[in-house]
């Protein structure tokens, strides 16, 4: 049973830890994917343990009456305001976010168990069991969220120059904290309070029926389950635990550390030093314009530990097309343009950029705006193609849930004595029903209907009471708004507990088009249109990530046995903490880094904001006739979409049976345009540093991977965000690197 459950993680977390593109884009396709190969370990395990049931736990457990303890939601909380700190500089810096789930889990161990030594002092000691563990789990995930719309959404806002009142020309993040709560609270609770009544349906009703398998959560329960299992899961426990904290310290003190030199710890500027040293030749410089340098950033490195070697090698090839051939031949014809960067200094004479984004409509666009769309095209194409491919599992999914809803109706009139032909036929128990998994959780230990139900109605009518005086979005299309994300959410949350693929890039991008669609004969400004369309765009993609992660949480604590409403107040309460974290952390990195949200800002910006130009780019595009897409892109776009579609149908229809095992040969399009739209190809290089060193250590130590592996990468992850957030107060205080530290090395004397 234990060499299964590592087995299984090794699968299910092979791409599970990295949460999302943060403009919702699930990172990786990962063709190689654990679903093939989790499908295949159940089935030859499957008399063994069955994953659509609760776990057998290891005898010697003590009884957990009640394990939502204040000492377990307080250390979530503070994990998950670790990796929330995290996600905002990283997603700033590279477009990813990275789940809580599996640090939490790991991290929260090894913090309680310690604290559990202390016997019976209140409060800090006492046992600790699994369904702890997944409290400290669950609320890390929540106070871990929501960081995706300060990465996209809201800064895309401020570049486009419409947030605030009409008249207002140019804003500060710290002026509109008020407005940004809110939208924050209707965003984070919406998603949590909707999601809610579902968890019998996705987890309990439908899940064998439908396979899904939930790999992620799935592996963190199975992770918690071997780290309570007696004396050696102890040990092993310790053994992750210590791997995730010295990978965890190292990566934070390391990128502090290099913010004093950076050119000489963090960024490797190669063809710059051999510029220098060649006596400034032009050709080296010329590379370097593109971005071609490598930077030794542990998050990257860890999140290609995490993704394998298929989505790693697609990223960079991704990256070779973009900024090796397509963006040089374009600027080469006259189809794009680069910007001299430091005119008029023979040093640098041949050094410019190609990834301004700045006056389009006005002059001739540059290669990051041209592949833009090719970049957004193909990661919709790719995420609604999955959808699509599922059509017979998402109807199978809306017929059981309009079964569930006669069903409860029909309950409710028999109890009241009454009776409606309708609801009797369609709400009568089924034999299908007999074969269902039986909910472990008692009557008492469920969610009360009243907490959901009255939640989401309090949150409902607040967002149209915001939206309505603070953005100016009439209250019907508040509804269509929550609609959308009901919708994308109840589509994500199917399609990533099979593939652990959440295409949370069909939410925002959907939304935005729809959007697009429903005020263009309203007669709204450009700017007004803009601003409902990023608005609503971050209502479905937020609310549809926080109901998918509220759901993994579900799956882990229905494994382990724990009773849901414990575990949803502590996602609850943890998602409260984000809600003041997540803005507070925004403002933090917009005043040290004022290029965030600065449109116009001149200067070198030390964040390249990817998903933040995606967003704008679709608002624009939808909303502003002045602003074009190069005829070109446009058709390269649709190529490039219509055969990233034609894989998904080649790989579900063909590709089976004996065939499947040429799948992981596929590349991967969702890593390929992802590359596209990074306007620099480093840290695809690191990436697929990342995965080289994953691959050597399967193959020469597979049982030191499974213990460290994945802790590792966690820890990687999460000690360069924490490093960031340390970056950006040192930079408000006025003693970062730019003040006491050097630039050696580094083009324009400036990294």
């Amino acid at each position: 049973m234990a060499d299964y459950s590592e087995k299984y993680e090794v699968h299910a977390t092979a791409a599970g830890n990295v949460k999302s593109f943060a403009d919702g884009t699930p990172p990786f396709e990962n063709t190689n994917n654990m679903k093939d190969d989790v499908k295949v370990e159940v089935e030859e395990e499957e008399e063994e343990l069955d994953l659509y049931a609760p776990l057998v736990m290891d005898p010697g457990i003590p009884h957990e009456p009640n394990p939502l303890t204040i000492r377990a939601v307080v250390t979530g909380c503070v994990l998950g305001g670790l990796v929330n700190a995290s996600n905002l500089y990283l997603g700033l810096k590279t477009g990813f976010t990275f789940s809580a789930s599996m640090f939490g889990a790991i991290f929260g161990y090894g913090i309680i168990k310690m604290m559990s030594k202390a016997g019976k002092v209140p409060i800090i000691g006492g046992t600790f069991g699994p369904q702890e563990n997944s409290i400290v789990q669950a609320a890390a995930t929540g106070a871990g969220g929501i960081a995706g719309i300060f990465v996209a959404g809201i800064p895309a806002m401020y570049q486009l120059g419409v947030m605030g009142p009409e008249s207002t020309v140019a804003r500060n993040p710290k002026e509109d904290i008020g407005a940004i709560f809110t939208i924050t609270i209707v965003c984070s609770f919406l998603g949590l309070f909707f999601v809610t009544p579902l968890r019998k349906f996705f987890i309990i009703q439908v899940a064998r029926e439908l396979k899904l398998m939930f790999p992620t959560p799935t592996a963190t329960a199975l992770t918690i389950k071997a780290m309570h299992a007696g004396a050696a899961g102890s040990a092993e426990a310790m053994k992750k635990l210590k791997g995730l904290g010295i990978a965890f310290g190292g990566a934070f003190i390391h990128r502090v550390v290099s913010y004093y030199a950076i050119g000489i710890l963090y960024d490797w500027h190669v063809f710059t030093w051999i510029h220098i040293w060649s006596g400034y030749t032009s050709w080296a410089l010329n590379i370097e314009s593109w971005g071609w340098y490598f930077e030794w950033t542990p998050a990257f490195i860890g999140s290609g530990i995490l993704i394998g070697l298929n989505p790693a090698i697609s990223m960079f090839i991704g990256s070779l097309l973009a900024w090796g051939l397509i963006g040089p031949l374009l600027v080469h014809y006259g189809e794009c343009i680069g910007l001299q960067v430091a005119e008029g200094d023979p040093k640098w004479d041949s050094y410019y950029s190609f990834t301004s984004l700045a006056k389009l409509g006005e002059r001739t666009p540059s290669p990051r705006y041209w592949l833009l769309w090719p970049g957004v095209m193909v990661m919709v194409c790719c995420s609604m193609a999955e959808l699509i491919i599922q059509y017979k599992v998402i109807g199978i999914g809306f017929k059981a849930l309009f079964l569930q809803a006669c069903q409860g109706i029909n309950n409710m009139l028999v109890k009241r004595g009454k009776t409606n032909a309708f609801f009797a036929k369609y709400g009568a128990p089924r034999a299908r029903d007999q074969k269902l998994v039986v909910d472990s959780a008692r009557k008492e230990d469920q969610v009360q209907t009243w907490w959901w139900t009255l939640g989401l109605l309090v949150t409902v009518v607040m967002g149209m009471l915001i939206f309505q005086f603070q953005w100016q979005m009439h209250p019907g299309l508040t509804v269509l708004a929550v609609v959308l994300a009901f919708l994308f959410a109840f589509l994500a949350i199917q399609i990533g507990a099979v593939t652990d693929n959440t295409p949370l890039t069909a939410a925002s991008k959907a939304s935005q088009l729809v959007f697009g669609a429903a005020t263009s004969g309203a007669h709204y400004s450009v700017r007004h249109a803009q601003k409902l369309n990023l608005v609503a765009g971050g209502l479905a993609s937020g609310g549809a990530d926080v109901a998918t992660s509220l759901t993994g949480d579900f799956r882990t604590g229905f494994l382990l046995g724990t009773p849901p409403a414990k575990q949803w107040a502590a996602q609850a309460i943890g998602t409260f903490v984000s809600i003041w974290l997540a803005p507070g952390l925004f403002v933090l990195f917009t005043s040290a880094y004022p290029c965030i949200y600065d449109g116009n800002f001149a200067g070198k910006c030390a964040f390249a904001l990817p998903s933040v130009a995606a967003w704008e780019a679709v608002a624009r595009a939808v909303t502003d006739p002045t602003v074009k897409i190069p005829l070109t892109s446009g058709i390269f776009a649709i190529v490039m979409g219509a055969v990233s579609v034609i894989q998904v149908i080649f790989r579900h229809y063909y590709l089976v049976g004996h065939r499947e095992k040429y799948r992981e040969w596929l590349p991967n399009w969702g890593a390929i345009a992802l590359s596209w739209v990074i306007p620099a190809p480093v840290f695809a290089n690191a990436a697929l540093l990342g995965a080289i060193i994953a691959a050597l250590w399967r193959k020469y130590s597979m049982r030191s991977w499974d213990i460290y592996g994945y802790a590792v990468a966690a820890g990687l992850i999460a000690g360069e965000g924490l490093g960031g957030v340390v970056g950006a107060i040192l930079t408000l205080a006025g003693v970062d690197g730019s003040v006491y530290g050097t630039q050696v090395a580094c083009p324009l004397d400036e990294c």
